[in-house]
């Protein structure tokens, strides 16, 4: 396993400002009152899915614990919150010191999760968990729901290739973000060449219709092209006339040509009517991938025609409908006092609706049927039963600060094929449903 295969941190800012005031704030207050170093549980999970989703997948567990391992607080930063009279001077000394030091477990990266799974657990005292709330949310919520949307689109695609291009939709930042989690859902190339140089992802793209309306002719285009990138290359042919621009793909690069990408119109259609015209003229081999505005039900569309790729942006990297995940942050259990061996006691929210929450320090497990497939998502805060020792979910993560379980991205990748593969099939329906299996509290 070599660095590439990781990620690339170098040059990785400080995390700490990632957060809320209330974080810091907080910890000023315990610490005056004497409860900042109570021994503290705090799990982040959502307590639904996204209305019409089967299932959630876990993505941003890698970044998240980047962003623990590079919480701590530069001389700036102090000289910010000094300045803007933020926390008073006993706290600004806390955060000089501050460096996370306890536990994490944590559901792994490319696992699927239901409500109430207690995906990521943090342990330590009351200060140095709280710190972490916003940085750990901010991160789950927008990778989970990529990596959603990704995989509903993969499993709509059917095998085929996908292709992330959403670079130019979102956020520079989101953008290497989104295509990290779109690879962990199943895409298997992206635009972005700072993910690919960050996370090792591979990379594709040729040209855009400016390179076509940039020659005199499209022969010229596609001549320059060819030349420069080979027979292999990917022509774009509807800038003018589809037929036509088949023609001269062919007629330049030969049978050899690499593939053809269509960007607007009738897909289906226009798919059918180029893949017969490549066959008619020998390009038996060339491929087609299609683009413009796609999702996964206009994947889902597109089964039947003799479609290659697909190239997706808008609507994978905004979630596809669904930008968030809505997971939350909660204190679940802490000591009464600042003993290290004194007793952890449950503790949750009680209030009216929707926003309770349930407490004590949980674990998770899947029960599968007789034929292997996942029937329930059970979680309790006691022992566990036998029959589901073997199936628990949660793993470690972080030890006494330090991380433990960094992996490359593939193996998340993976993962999430095989839980997914997991699932009943009726996970895999685009139609709006409940989740696809019941959560049960034991």
């Amino acid at each position: 396993m070599n660095s590439a295969d990781l990620g690339r941190r170098v040059g990785v800012p400080s995390t700490a400002l990632f957060t809320d005031q209330y974080e810091l704030t907080m910890v000023q207050a315990a610490l005056k009152a004497g409860t900042a170093g109570r021994r503290s549980v705090f799990e982040a999970f959502t307590r639904r899915l996204p209305e019409g989703r089967r299932y959630g997948v876990v993505a941003g567990i890698g970044r998240v614990l980047d962003a623990v391992e590079n919480f701590h607080f530069d001389e700036e930063m102090l000289g910010f919150l000094r300045d803007q009279a933020i926390v008073d001077g006993p706290t600004l000394d806390y955060l000089a010191d501050y460096r996370f030091g306890g536990d994490v477990w944590g559901y792994p990266e490319g696992e699927v999760y239901f409500p109430g799974s207690p995906i990521l657990r943090v342990e330590g005292s009351f200060a140095e968990c709280v710190l972490l709330e916003t940085v750990i949310l901010s991160i789950l919520n927008h990778d989970s729901a990529i990596a959603a949307a990704a995989s509903r689109m993969s499993a709509a695609a059917g095998g085929r290739r996908l292709i992330e291009m959403g670079a130019r939709r979102t956020h520079e930042l989101s953008a290497v973000a989104s295509a990290r989690a779109a690879y962990i859902g199943g895409f298997d190339t992206t635009s972005d060449l700072a993910a690919g140089f960050r996370y090792n992802i591979p990379t594709v793209g040729t040209s855009a219709h400016a390179f076509t309306l940039l020659h005199d002719s499209e022969r010229d285009a596609f001549r320059a092209q060819v030349d420069s990138l080979g027979r292999g290359t990917t022509l774009l042919v509807d800038t003018y006339d589809v037929a036509e621009a088949v023609r001269t793909a062919v007629g330049i690069a030969g049978p050899e040509l690499g593939a053809v990408r269509i960007d607007s119109g009738d897909l289906l259609l226009v798919a059918h009517r180029v893949r017969q015209q490549l066959d008619e003229l020998g390009a038996t081999g060339t491929k087609i991938v299609v683009t413009s505005d796609l999702d996964e039900y206009a994947i889902a569309s597109l089964a039947a025609a003799p479609v290659d790729a697909y190239g997706v942006g808008t609507q994978l990297v905004t979630g596809s409908g669904h930008p968030t995940c809505s997971m939350v942050y909660k204190l679940v259990a802490r000591a009464g006092s600042g003993d290290p061996a004194d007793e952890l006691r449950p503790v949750a929210k009680k209030s009216m609706g929707a926003k309770s929450s349930k407490g004590g320090r949980k674990w998770a497990a899947r029960r599968l049927d007789e034929e292997g497939v996942a029937e329930a998502e059970v979680i309790g805060t006691g022992p566990v039963p036998e029959e589901l020792a073997g199936r628990q979910l949660l793993v470690e993560l972080v030890r006494g600060g330090e991380v433990v379980a960094r992996e490359p991205l593939d193996a998340a990748r993976d993962r999430h094929i095989a839980a997914r593969a997991g699932l009943p099939l009726s996970a895999m329906q685009l139609s709006r449903g409940e989740a696809v299996i019941p959560t049960e509290y034991v």
